[in-house]
């Protein structure tokens, strides 16, 4: 009975002591199972390391419109920046010189555009200057540009015939201006529609006013520049206070586009004045496309003809003292009426004469007084005088 309870304690301790051993071995086995997961871990951190090494790689820009050294670009359109990698969401965006009002936009993620409030006038250099560095642009990784890369273009001019259509909207043409079938007016108020359209003009067709002679519409020319244009550029420039030199410069252009947005429409309406010098000489007068005065009125002389052509008026004077020389060189100082001045030395005006329709005068075209002091008002700043041969 003893024996067998000594020989169940030995085994049993035998079986305590294998399994304590077991334990000691799977103490072990995990030790080295934790050596095994170590090295999982290096591997894990090699292949993390490797990530951030990958998401070191610079981003490049792929592209931009417009493209590097365009010329002749449209200002109001969208500048656009294509990418490499997709842009964090908190990037820097690019910068543009000169600064103008308006926004970046994220087209997709790996495109951004720059939308205008209103955008570069004509003729402007443009710098579109992509950050670098670690103040740069940057990828959703991590990614930076290495160095800083920069775009320049040029606008182009704005085009005469959006001159035309607008000044003829604002009644300074004697012409009617409309969008082809199915085009639409430029909103007033848009101004960059208004901008983009000085750039490139919608299509569409002019219409004459009734009853204009021969000699004024054979001087039109649609997106060219002639005389009626011309007279035109002057009378808006008189309305709006700017040096009246029949050119549509940046100056008039500003105003122009004011004055669309705003509705500030020509309230004097549209003349034009022919002087016919067939005898017996006359002066007719077309107003808003009616004739509103035919009259007698001289010419100059031979030896001081009237220029033959068309020219606009420049100068006016209800009343003033002429002064110049005879042809036979005696000097003279005369007083006039309601002088509206086309040309140097030649104006429409009043000057006391016994009779009126021929050659008389010393290159101007005179006039009864009444005609003369009704049609003054008429002939205003930027009125074509037409004058044609006997």
């Amino acid at each position: 009975m003893g024996q067998k309870l000594r020989w169940r304690v030995v085994a049993l301790g035998a079986a305590i002591a294998a399994v304590l051993g077991g334990g000691v071995w799977f103490a072990l086995s995990g030790a080295s199972a934790g050596e095994h997961s170590s090295g999982k871990d290096a591997t894990a951190q090699s292949k993390t390391a490797h990530i951030h090494k990958a998401a070191a790689t610079p981003i490049s820009v792929v592209s931009f419109t417009p493209a590097l050294h365009t010329h002749g670009v449209n200002g109001a359109d969208s500048i656009r920046v294509v990418f490499s990698e997709p842009l964090a969401t908190d990037s820097p965006m690019p910068s543009l010189s000169p600064s103008i009002a308006g926004n970046w936009q994220r087209v997709n993620s790996d495109t951004v555009q720059f939308v205008p409030a209103t955008g570069f006038p004509q003729l402007t250099r443009v710098r579109v200057v992509v950050p670098a560095g670690s103040a740069g642009v940057r990828s959703t990784s991590g990614g930076l540009l290495a160095s800083r890369t920069v775009d320049r273009f040029w606008t182009g001019g704005y085009a005469v015939m959006r001159a035309e259509q607008l000044l003829a909207q604002l009644g300074y043409l004697p012409l009617t201006w409309s969008p082809s079938a199915g085009g639409q007016q430029v909103p007033a108020t848009d101004a960059n529609a208004q901008l983009s359209a000085a750039y490139d003009p919608p299509p569409g067709s002019f219409t004459w006013q009734s009853d204009y002679p021969s000699q004024l519409v054979s001087m039109w020319s649609p997106g060219q520049t002639n005389e009626v244009l011309t007279g035109a550029v002057m009378a808006f420039e008189s309305d709006h206070g700017l040096a009246m030199d029949g050119v549509a410069g940046p100056e008039v252009w500003s105003d122009l586009l004011s004055a669309v947005a705003k509705g500030d429409d020509n309230t004097h309406g549209y003349t034009y004045a022919l002087a016919s010098q067939v005898q017996p000489e006359t002066l007719t007068v077309w107003h808003n496309g009616k004739v509103i005065l035919h009259t007698l009125a001289n010419t100059g002389i031979p030896a001081a003809p009237t220029t033959v052509g068309t020219a606009a008026v420049y100068l006016k004077y209800s009343f003033q003292i002429m002064k110049g020389t005879n042809p036979d060189g005696t000097k003279y100082a005369d007083p006039v009426s309601w002088v509206s001045y086309f040309r140097s030395g030649e104006a429409v005006h009043y000057f006391a004469r016994g009779s009126y329709g021929y050659q008389q005068s010393l290159g101007c075209v005179e006039l009864p007084y009444a005609q003369a002091k009704f049609i003054w008002p008429y002939l205003t700043y930027g009125t074509l005088v037409t004058v044609t041969p006997a």
